[in-house]
């Protein structure tokens, strides 16, 4: 059968399964993610069925998939928001590096791979997936909620220290010198710089350039400056998804409420092939070797992840179910664990860090969409029972048995289960 054909019906059958499975999730009021990646899992690399004709481009959709999500999420906010939210939430982004690469960096050691295996697993534990939550916050419409900022402020720092800390990897695993490598460093901060100046000084400029009544000559500049500028962005080794979002941010008012509605199709195409390429380059067979270590660190690092949401929403003032739901959301792992993952395994520096990475990233990318879900419902399920059970125990004021209806809490109550509707919360399911 000519290749073309081929080509076809492979990519074809894809996108009507995904189609499909996006259905399925959609009746299940499930996020379709996981389903995504375990089909890609199922016709990928020992898979059931794997594909040929179509894997390089898939592979292109999926790049595309990821600049997509991260301009979408750029277009929600403008220059200044994005300046003041990385002003009043570094602290969070410490906190996030701390508690959430140190369990890496110790399990590296551990296993005895040595100090640079230890600094790239404690970049795998430490960066949430962008793409991932991207696209989770849609599904769940929590687009609009006051824990959003905090959340995308984070993902942001992770994204902007990529800047930093990829360079540093690459030179560590090439064993380059310190010359060199700090030459490497100082373009690539000098770019990530660059380009969040421009998106804050000339936002402005950059929109009226943009501008067009006509929604076909919208959606090409767009989409073709936001691919332009990630590309010259991932060149001078800047992430292509810090440069698409980058773009998203400098883009206001009438352009971006007009770029929204067109590019969103896209957006949902291209994500859902990313998270199929993930799975499809995931062997089945490597995954059982690896599978009791990743998953204890998978384990710490959801912890440390919901730790590291629930600080920074409630430094921000957030409610207690908002502080849940941007911790549960944190906990994706994706495509710059992968990125980095790929590096240390071309180098050659350790051949059980490939596929512990790759078990330990497909863990926390099921599990991510599900905490996303369900750790404010489980948070405040458990507290609420356990206050239920102190005022049965200690009555009012802590002296004599319960008044009678004491133990169940009103609807004024907040701190109760069933308290009132969380004011931080816009349209959520």
């Amino acid at each position: 059968m000519h290749s073309s054909a081929v080509f076809l019906i492979e990519f074809g059958a894809i996108i009507l399964g995904l189609g499909l499975l996006g259905r399925l999730a959609a009746r299940l009021s499930f996020s379709p993610i996981p389903l995504y990646l375990l089909a890609g899992l199922a016709f990928g690399e020992g898979g059931l069925l794997p594909l040929g004709a179509s894997e390089e481009f898939v592979a292109i959709g999926a790049e595309i998939g990821v600049i997509l999500l991260l301009l979408m999420l750029g277009l929600e906010y403008t220059a200044g928001d994005l300046v003041s939210q990385l002003r009043t939430q570094y602290p969070a982004g410490l906190v996030d590096a701390a508690l959430n690469a140190l369990p890496g960096a110790a399990m590296a050691l551990l296993l005895g791979w040595g100090p640079i295996a230890a600094v790239v697993l404690a970049g795998i534990t430490w960066i949430s997936s962008s793409g991932v939550i991207a696209k989770v916050l849609g599904d769940l419409g929590r687009i609009g909620n006051r824990e959003t900022p905090v959340i995308l402020s984070i993902l942001v720092l992770e994204d902007l220290s990529m800047a930093v800390y990829l360079p540093v990897v690459t030179a560590l695993l090439a064993g380059t010198g310190l010359a060199a490598g700090s030459v490497t460093l100082a373009v690539a901060l000098g770019v990530a710089g660059l380009v969040l100046l421009l998106a804050v000084r000339c936002g402005r400029h950059i929109s009226r350039f943009v501008s067009s009544d006509d929604p076909e000559k919208l959606l090409l500049v767009v989409l073709g400056l936001t691919l332009l500028v990630a590309g010259v962005a991932q060149q001078l080794q800047v992430s292509a998804a810090v440069g698409a979002f980058l773009v998203g941010i400098a883009l206001s008012g009438e352009v971006a409420e007009g770029a929204h509605p067109l590019l969103a199709p896209l957006r949902d195409l291209f994500a859902a092939v990313f998270f199929v390429f993930f799975g499809l380059h995931t062997d089945p067979a490597g995954i059982p070797p690896v599978l009791l270590p990743a998953l204890a660190l998978a384990v710490v690092t959801t912890l440390t992840k919901i730790a590291t949401g629930y600080w920074a929403a409630r430094r921000a003032g957030v409610s207690a179910q908002g502080r849940w739901r941007a911790g549960g959301t944190l906990v994706a792992r994706g495509e710059f664990s992968i990125v980095i993952a790929g590096l240390a395994v071309t180098s050659g520096i350790d051949s059980d860090l490939g596929p512990l990475a790759t078990a330990y990233v497909l863990i926390l990318v099921v599990l991510g969409p599900l905490t996303a879900r369900w750790t404010e419902p489980a948070a405040l399920w458990l507290t609420g029972r356990q206050g239920s059970r102190t005022a049965s125990t200690t009555g009012p004021a802590g002296h004599g048995p319960p008044v009678p209806g004491d133990a169940q809490r009103g609807p004024q109550d907040p701190d109760g289960a069933r308290g009132p509707r969380d004011p931080d919360a816009a349209g959520r399911p």
